[in-house]
């Protein structure tokens, strides 16, 4: 807090402690506890003036501590709420319910942010929960393995089959290909044809395969403009939806195609 107060940050969240999904009711609690006297310490040593933190929620793998600990936090002085301990082997399912335990105990009025969710369903899936803010390495993560993001954004486009398709691309899961691939040592297309980012507006697979390959810095700098642009765009691609009336559909849509990879039967329209 001492670093906070000098920092004088626009945002700030108290610390958490996090624990994976598998630990004891014993210890979801005890989680629970530590976080809201950490969050206790951090608002009595904040200085006056100072904007209040994001106080963090956690209780692991248990609704009945996660509804305990948003009902905790929400009757404090906080800007806002954190939701932590996601993505540490919880189902999509008990996710759902854990959001849903959270979510009813938080007042509409202050933003919730969360972090460890990172693949685009999941993120589908807090939208839908009411999560407004994401952290995340995602991007970077698969720039690190030469993955590059290719998920179609336009469902509207992708549905009149006005757009291309990765689906067939080697390493390809819907989400995104591999750039290491020796398929692309003589591919002169870029990542996505309809991206409009720098790398895919002045290189091509091939020289990024070439640079991957012979572990040059530029892949990696190449690679981190268009995942974190094709990320962001796809933000954008939801709040489009949100504002016009369609998410739902939008979710559905990216769900279908998401599961019609996995079970083999998507081909690409050039196929």
């Amino acid at each position: 807090m001492d670093v906070i107060n000098a920092m004088q940050p626009d945002i700030w969240a108290s610390l958490p402690d996090e624990v994976p999904s598998w630990v004891t009711h014993k210890r979801n609690k005890q989680s629970v506890e530590r976080t809201l006297n950490w969050l206790d310490s951090c608002i009595s040593l904040k200085k006056d003036g100072m904007e209040s933190g994001l106080g963090c929620i956690v209780g692991g793998n248990s609704v009945e501590e996660r509804g305990f600990c948003a009902q905790e936090v929400a009757k404090r002085d906080v800007s806002g709420f954190c939701l932590s301990g996601f993505g540490l082997g919880e189902s999509a399912e008990e996710r759902g319910l854990l959001l849903e335990a959270i979510m009813k105990n938080l007042p509409d009025e202050k933003a919730r942010q969360i972090s460890g969710l990172d693949l685009p369903e999941e993120v589908l899936q807090a939208v839908s929960a009411g999560i407004d803010v994401f952290d995340s390495t995602y991007p970077h993560s698969l720039t690190m393995s030469g993955l590059a993001m290719v998920f179609p954004l336009d469902m509207e486009e992708c549905l009149s089959g006005r757009t291309s398709e990765n689906a067939n691309d080697v390493g390809s899961d819907f989400t995104k290909i591999n750039l290491r691939a020796v398929a692309y040592r003589n591919d002169t297309s870029p990542i996505l044809e309809s991206c409009r980012c720098y790398t895919c507006s002045k290189h091509t697979k091939a020289y990024i395969n070439h640079l991957l390959n012979t572990h040059e810095m530029l892949a990696q700098t190449l690679l981190d403009i268009h995942n974190t642009h094709h990320y962001m765009n796809f933000f954008q691609a939801i709040r489009n939806a949100i504002q016009g009336g369609y998410f739902a559909d939008f979710k559905a849509w990216f769900a279908s195609r998401r599961q019609a990879v996995n079970e083999g039967i998507l081909v690409s329209s050039a196929a």
